[in-house]
């Protein structure tokens, strides 16, 4: 539980701090961008770091970058079928979802074998 009131703690603190470096940025959409996501890995990586010790947090964080890679393909692939096939987001996301398992796991499995 205690680990719990952590991560809400740390992640109210990090959303807040981004959300302010989002309002500042332009254009607005930023914002959205920078609230969430690095919220969570600020929060997750000093929880890993103060329970785990630095290795478990660096793996902790090498993990999150492919992870961020793989929905990288994933996003560019919704938005060229968008584009070309002019399918509803709907639809191109459920198409996508492969690539970005393939995605995922192929880096995975390159970079920690």
């Amino acid at each position: 539980m205690e680990e719990y009131v952590l991560r809400f703690f740390i992640g109210g603190f990090a959303v807040s701090g981004f959300a302010a470096i989002g309002d500042v940025l332009r254009p607005r959409s930023f914002a959205g961008l920078f609230a969430a996501a690095p919220s969570v890995a600020v929060g997750t990586l000093a929880i890993a770091i103060s329970t785990s010790g630095g290795l478990y947090a660096a793996t902790e964080g090498r993990s999150m970058i492919l992870g961020a890679a793989a929905l990288w393909c994933y996003s560019i692939t919704v938005r060229e079928i968008m584009r070309r096939r002019e399918l509803a987001a709907v639809a191109a996301t459920l198409i996508s979802l492969p690539v970005w398992l393939a995605a995922a796991f192929g880096l995975k499995n390159l970079i920690l074998g």
